[in-house]
C-alpha cells in the first residue's frame, strides 16, 4: 500500500483543519528547497524523520537516506540497520 501527495495533502489538511490548497503549498514548497539543498551538496536533516544526503566516490554521487532513531524503533530495526 502507498499514499499519493493528493493523499498525503488531504491527510495532513485533516490532521491540521487547513485548507488543502494551502497544504498542497507548503509540501510543495518544502519540496522544492529540499530539492535545493540537495542539488548544492548539502545534507537535509527532519529531526524524527531522518537525513538526506549525497555520498561522493569516484564515479558518481550516490543518494542515502540515514533514518532517526524514532523511524528504526517504529520498524523495529537496530541502529546498525541498513536499509
Amino acid at each position: 500500500m502507498s499514499i499519493d501527495k493528493n493523499e498525503l495533502v488531504q491527510r495532513v489538511s485533516q490532521r491540521l483543519s487547513e485548507g488543502s490548497g494551502t497544504v498542497e503549498d507548503i509540501i510543495d514548497a518544502t519540496l522544492e528547497e529540499i530539492y535545493e539543498s540537495l542539488k548544492l551538496g548539502e545534507s537535509v536533516s527532519l529531526r524524527n524523520f531522518g537525513i538526506f544526503y549525497f555520498k561522493v566516490t569516484r564515479e558518481r554521487w550516490v543518494f542515502k537516506f540515514n533514518p532517526s532513531q524514532r523511524l528504526r524503533q517504529l520498524f523495529g530495526w537496530s541502529s546498525t540497520h541498513k536499509p
